[in-house]
């Protein structure tokens, strides 16, 4: 089995049934040969910068998203066009160098935060 992961973050099946563990010693395992992905980006959104982390290996997808104090790691889920990606209270959606940051507490209609990519 490959260890899927970024710097000082891993996954870990289950979840180490529930233990309370630090951020750098969750893992996921996939299956031995599989191509681990990982793409760093920093965003804009409104006037809040983001930074995201985009773990791609076989059929798991990752957004690991810093906005200030906050910290999210988003599953890919279905999108009509581009990738979308949900994680707590958030979806995040990406089209092309453009992304789109949703709050689902504010419901359907919200238009989310357009986010320009940060030079």
């Amino acid at each position: 089995m490959t260890r899927l992961g970024w710097p000082g973050v891993f996954l870990a099946g289950a979840f180490a049934a529930a233990l309370p563990v630090q951020a750098e010693d969750i893992s996921i395992k996939v299956p031995a040969g599989t191509k681990v992905e990982t793409v760093e980006a920093r965003y804009e959104c409104g006037d809040q910068p983001v930074s995201a982390q985009y773990i791609n290996a076989g059929s798991v997808s990752l957004a690991v998203l810093t906005m200030g104090d906050e910290f999210v790691v988003a599953s890919n889920v279905i999108a009509g066009s581009g990738a979308r990606y949900a994680g707590g209270q958030y979806v995040w959606w990406t089209k092309g160098p453009e992304a789109t940051l949703y709050d689902v507490r504010k419901g359907e209609a919200d238009p989310g935060i357009p986010c320009k990519p940060s030079q």
